[in-house]
């Protein structure tokens, strides 16, 4: 039996230890919660000339105050292509953080060579390659992920062999509860559905949402930032002129 002088010192360390353990408990949830200066994180000067043009068209403050990604987070990012958003979403989760850059094996050897030229770059320390199939996207043992991303590339699993269904239980079934799905494409016109997937890069909107309610996931919200009201919508979404996107935000029920 200890003496009781002892004991005392044995339990003022231990409520010290404890004491210690919840501030790291609460910083680290503090840090959580925070979310970066994402305008900070784009004028960071180790960011390539080549991804500073791009912002210029593609505009992504606004995309990522909307989708919010920020330390600690787990993240898919589907349809990687190069590595330009999954290069953003892993500066926004570090430190602590991981995203998956998935690309199919089929993808070009342009994108491939610089998305693996990316993965060098110490911005992407918190990053890793998913080379996967659209409809069985998530890395073996990945699971309770934070976020996903899908941007500009639903569109083309609508003429690809692709089951849509197959991907997106599969991607429900990835996030954890409470977790976030954010979805960009290119607009098409109302009653065009996925016709022009193929042809014009498109997608109707009301489609597309409702293929991923379908999965189960509800509605939270939809971003406007990149609306362009002088899209014809009558040409591929890749030609330089204007084109009217849509984003929306999905969430997994609790």
């Amino acid at each position: 039996m200890l003496a009781p002088s002892t004991g005392r010192r044995f339990t003022a360390a231990t409520f010290g230890f404890a004491a210690a353990f919840a501030v790291c408990l609460g910083a680290s949830a503090a840090r959580a919660q925070t979310l970066p200066d994402y305008a900070a994180m784009l004028a960071a000067p180790d960011r390539s000339d080549a991804d500073r043009q791009a912002d210029k068209r593609r505009d992504p403050l606004p995309f990522l105050e909307f989708a919010r990604p920020r330390p600690g987070m787990k993240v898919l990012d589907m349809g990687a292509g190069g590595g330009y958003s999954t290069e953003l979403m892993a500066r926004a989760v570090a430190p602590d953080g991981m995203v998956y850059g998935q690309n199919p094996a089929t993808l070009g050897d342009n994108p491939k060579a610089a998305f693996a030229a990316r993965l060098q770059t110490p911005a992407m320390k918190d990053a890793v390659a998913d080379t996967a199939p659209f409809d069985d996207p998530v890395p073996p043992g990945v699971h309770d992920l934070d976020m996903i991303t899908f941007l500009f590339y639903y569109h083309d699993t609508t003429y690809m062999t692709v089951d849509r269904a197959a991907m997106n239980a599969k991607l429900f079934a990835a996030l954890k509860p409470g977790g976030y799905l954010i979805m960009a494409d290119h607009s098409a016109l109302p009653g065009q559905g996925i016709t022009v997937g193929k042809t014009l890069h498109r997608i109707e909107e009301s489609t597309e949402r409702q293929e991923i309610e379908a999965a189960g996931f509800h509605f939270v919200a939809e971003g406007n930032f990149w609306r362009n009201a002088a899209d014809t919508h009558d040409f591929p979404s890749y030609k330089p002129m204007p084109v009217d996107n849509f984003v929306l935000k999905f969430q997994k029920p609790n």
